[in-house]
């Protein structure tokens, strides 16, 4: 005997179930139609006498409280006046929702029920309403108006006996499973990582159809993970064949034509400094000591305005891309590689065509003069970093500074080499002015998030064997300074004049200040550890968060705090309206260092050319609009980036499953506590009904989780003992044991 299929209500003894919910279905299917209940009831497919009844007692319900209307008798119609908005859909991992929409002040839940096919980022209509249990307003999606995106990467699971399958989606917030049937698998197996995309969604169906349109691979496989991570945030891994060519086909010679129109400082001692892995520099200093004692330094910049011409294909995808990606085993480049690791790089010993921005500075590290403009420049000598910090660590500066023999990693180079007297004295200098500028910036508000980066040892096959911190030392700050300070010259140049907004439309990197309801959240929180921040003006809240992120440092609970304070941080974005930079103490800023790695600043130079030129301000729209893509892609290459971390991470903890490790709580939920480990930074989850000494439940205001019997407490920040439970590659995430002592 077969069993009958479900409908779409659930009945608790004769009481039809989201009967409210039902008929706005019916009513929204065309809001300009009536209906009478025959008719609801017949598209709710019921048909006894009782459910009947029911569906016209809630009409002259919906009707009194003018959610509905009867436009003639037995007639109903959507109310003209329900509170509808326009908005963006937020999916939680749960499966539920929140309208967010400039119509509210604070974001609607939305239950799963009442998603209505919306997805999680998706621009949609929704109605807002008041729960019938108190004031709290919740709503409900009633159309799609542009999905955020219909790609999927997933597992595929064939059915095993019939023609179709299901791709299940590695994103956790897209809560629906996609159909596949047989013939648009595209020759992908069972078990397969792919990629799906969503080409309809029937009304009666829960899950959406689509089709395979990529096989990535096997689940686990390194290479099909990394590729999944691009694909997941819309990435690309290689450039199209007709871009490579239009990059093969440009013009690399440096002729004396292009010479004579800029300014030659192929003579002036120059030198970069990168990471040791470094392929593109984008970045180089010179340096000239000037006979009344000042300094002359030219921030150099590879011109790849000069290749990177507009309304080409070469230039359409850089755009596209918007900025380069860096995963842990990869990067993924704005430019192809002719162009980021060739022609535009700055290697050393070789002509290049640069952009640069000169200052002649005192030794209070005031500016005294300012230029800027497209430049040749000749680079002396490449330093990695570790580099350029052992001369700052070893020499001191002086009259009488001695060529330096610089020690090496093995791994940088051969062998030791010796460094020029004037380069030794040039880092130096650099460095001793780079703090003097570091000093002033903090001193009119800066913020310090000097935070430690993880960072992975790999083996030939990309496998973690290892992982280290990666701090800011003080070569590292030197560049930074001089980063820093050609940024906010040239966005002051273009976007100042006589003390006043110029007026012009140019590219502004800008960080607005921070939310007050996340700074009273950390507030909270940092309480329990016993620190403090004010946050009675904008001075008192910078002075106060360096003091925290100081006081914290090398504590148990500095990544946790560190973490909080950056996230009430208002996002960094690129736009052409100017409204200065929070964390950097900056009224104007720009991002004018890095065109090889990201769009703006190609842009940025463009337009800096543009005005040098004597031309008039552009219309600002097209720029914006240009401003709005970037940002996006920069999210989205940060998500893909963090992704990329917390593969590694769970690849790596996958051999060490037998060790125990000390770790800070830096989360606590309902269903668990989250522990990071302190020796490398790996996060997971204890669940709570893992932990077999007692029952835990969950303090929110004290954020801690508390054993009914014992009393026992676990709250975020302590310090406990973890050993690894389960590693799931394909979620990226750890689950624990506690280690109870």
């Amino acid at each position: 005997m077969t069993k009958k299929k479900k409908g779409i209500f659930k009945k608790k003894g004769n009481v039809v179930k989201d009967l409210t919910r039902n008929i706005f279905r019916v009513l929204n299917e065309d809001s300009e139609k009536s209906y009478n209940h025959k008719q609801i009831a017949a598209k709710l497919k019921i048909s006894d006498t009782d459910g009947k009844n029911q569906i016209i007692k809630k009409l002259a319900e919906l009707t009194s409280n003018k959610k509905v209307k009867e436009v003639d008798r037995g007639k109903f119609q959507i109310h003209v006046d329900r509170k509808y908005s326009v908005g963006t859909l937020d999916v939680t991992s749960n499966g539920n929702g929140y309208f967010i929409t400039d119509d509210y002040e604070d974001d609607i839940f939305i239950p799963n029920i009442n998603l209505g096919k919306g997805l999680h980022q998706d621009t949609v209509k929704a109605y807002v309403y008041k729960k019938r249990s108190g004031k709290k307003l919740e709503g409900e999606v009633v159309e799609i108006i542009e999905r955020a995106k219909t790609d999927f990467v997933g597992v595929l699971q064939k059915h095993k006996t019939k023609p179709f399958g299901f791709v299940i989606a590695d994103n956790h917030k897209m809560y629906a499973d996609i159909f596949i049937s047989e013939n648009k698998m595209n020759g992908a197996e069972d078990g397969d990582k792919v990629q799906a995309s969503i080409s309809d969604w029937p009304k009666n169906s829960k899950n959406p159809f689509g089709k395979i349109t990529a096989v990535l691979g096997k689940p686990g496989d390194h290479n099909t993970e990394m590729h999944s991570i691009l694909l997941e945030y819309d990435l690309p891994f290689e450039f199209p064949t007709e871009v490579e060519k239009d990059a093969e086909n440009l013009s690399l010679e440096i002729t004396k034509e292009e010479i004579g129109l800029r300014r030659d400082m192929r003579k002036d001692l120059t030198f970069t400094i990168d990471p040791k892995d470094a392929k593109d520099f984008d970045d180089a200093l010179s340096f000239t000591k000037l006979k009344n004692g000042n300094f002359e330094i030219g921030i150099h910049i590879a011109d790849v305005s000069h290749y990177l011409q507009p309304k080409t294909i070469l230039d359409d995808e850089a755009y596209e891309r918007a900025t380069s990606v860096y995963l842990v085993d990869r990067v993924v480049p704005m430019l192809p590689e002719m162009l980021s690791n060739g022609v535009c790089s700055l290697r050393p010993n070789e002509e290049k065509l640069t952009f640069s921005a000169v200052f002649e500075i005192n030794n209070k590290a005031q500016i005294v003069k300012e230029w800027f403009g497209r430049t040749v420049t000749y680079s002396d000598q490449r330093f990695a970093y570790e580099e350029a910090q052992a001369i700052i660590e070893n020499v001191e500066l002086s009259d009488e500074i001695q060529p330096y023999t610089m020690p090496v990693d093995i791994s940088i180079i051969d062998k030791e080499y010796e460094v020029a007297t004037e380069i030794v004295e040039a880092t130096l200098q650099l460095d001793k002015l780079a703090k003097m500028l570091r000093k002033k910036r903090m001193k009119q508000g800066a913020i310090s998030f000097d935070r430690v980066e993880v960072k992975f040892d790999l083996d030939e096959d990309a496998n973690p064997v290892g992982v280290f911190f990666k701090t800011s030392k003080d070569a590292n700050k030197l560049i930074e300074e001089f980063m820093l300070l050609a940024n906010r010259k040239v966005a002051e140049f273009i976007g100042r004049s006589k003390g006043k907004p110029s007026g012009k439309t140019f590219i502004y990197r800008v960080h607005d200040e921070p939310d007050i309801e996340k700074l009273t959240s950390l507030e909270n929180i940092i309480g329990k550890f016993g620190y403090k921040i004010n946050t009675e003006t904008k001075a008192s809240t910078s002075e106060s968060l360096n003091q925290l992120l100081s006081d914290v440092h090398g504590k148990a609970e500095s990544n946790m705090i560190e973490t909080l304070a950056i996230r009430t941080m208002s996002k960094a974005v690129y736009t052409t309206q100017n409204i200065g930079h929070y964390g950097l103490a900056f009224d104007y800023y720009s991002h004018f260092t890095s065109p090889i790695r990201r769009y703006p600043d190609v842009m940025t130079h463009r337009l800096l050319q543009h005005y040098l030129d004597g031309g008039d301000t552009p219309k600002p729209a097209p720029y914006e609009e240009k401003c709005k893509h970037s940002s996006k892609r920069e999210e989205l290459a940060s998500k893909a980036e963090r992704d990329s971390i917390k593969y590694m991470q769970v690849k790596y903890m996958q051999d060490h499953k037998d060790e125990v490790f000390d770790g800070v709580i830096t989360g606590v939920t309902e269903w668990g506590i989250y522990v990071e480990i302190t020796a490398n930074k790996c996060e997971g989850m204890v669940r709570i009904r893992d932990i077999k000494s007692d029952y835990y439940v969950f303090d929110e205001k004290q954020y801690a989780i508390i054993g009914q019997s014992s009393k026992n407490r676990y709250q975020l920040g302590d310090v406990v003992k973890v050993q690894v439970k389960k590693t799931d590659l394909e979620r990226k995430h750890l689950d624990f044991n506690l280690i109870e002592e």
